[in-house]
């Protein structure tokens, strides 16, 4: 005797960039606020980086080559991002085995992050001392929240740009643009359009981001962390729109 009940159909743990408008922003959303908060933290932590890691790297040769000290802070962010990329690695694959998506989760960790990094930075305004302990645990904060965001854009975002690597997605959206324009294979042409709709969205928010968080930081200084901690609750409200647009598929 067959069985009569039908299996329910099983909700994807990673959903789609493109299946849904709220998805289709997020790429977007992300990029502002690597942007921004990579401007803030460099014009407002003495020059740290916290999503560009790898200019911390360079500006920490540069000191020491120069015969200057290198700050705690330089020194840090490295192994601080690679930490948290791996625990953000680490907290993914549990979510994973309990079935339970990692797109809200993870973002929801990134904009507590950020508001902790707003909340130590704005605690000793107007005269924040870049080289304090509190300092240095803010900018570690925000060097964690970009790491964070690196890992679900890969894990958590399926056929999402990179949203805090601009060398990368310029790279990607000019061979896609020779691709579109010179190719003669038209499954590649195919691929690479759809590629190039996220990257240049990638590409105009982070470099939108810069001019945003730079002008923030202008006028309100450490303040202006509300505009990264801001869109980062905006991107949790994408994802919870995005649960009901596709009937629960991203949780």
């Amino acid at each position: 005797m067959s069985a009569a009940v039908e299996s329910p159909v099983a909700r994807p743990l990673v959903p789609s960039v493109d299946s849904s408008l709220a998805t289709k922003l997020l790429p977007s959303a992300l990029s502002v606020i690597a942007g921004s908060v990579d401007v803030i933290g460099f014009l407002g932590l003495g020059g740290l980086f916290t999503a560009h890691i790898t200019g911390n790297l360079v500006i920490m040769a540069a000191h020491i080559v120069s015969g200057g000290a290198a700050r705690l802070a330089e020194i840090l962010s490295v192994p601080v991002f690679i930490a948290a990329l791996c625990l953000t690695r680490l907290l993914a694959a549990g979510l994973e085995a309990l079935r339970v998506a990692s797109l809200l989760p993870l973002l929801m960790l990134q904009f507590l992050l950020l508001a902790g990094f707003l909340i130590l930075c704005v605690a000793e305004e107007p005269r924040l001392d870049t080289d304090a302990v509190q300092a240095v645990v803010a900018g570690m904060m925000g060097v964690a929240a970009m790491a964070v965001q690196n890992v679900l854009v890969q894990l958590s975002l399926r056929g999402a740009p990179a949203t805090a690597v601009m060398t990368s997605n310029i790279t990607r959206f000019v061979t896609d643009a020779g691709t579109i324009l010179l190719g003669h294979d038209p499954r590649e042409i195919a691929r690479a359009r759809d590629r190039v709709r996220f990257s240049w969205q990638a590409i105009v928010g982070f470099a939108g981001g810069c001019a945003l968080g730079a002008a923030c930081h202008l006028a309100l200084r450490m303040w202006s962390l509300i505009l990264p901690a801001g869109i980062a609750l905006f991107a949790v409200a994408l994802c919870f729109a995005a649960r009901l647009d596709e009937g629960g598929a991203v949780e």
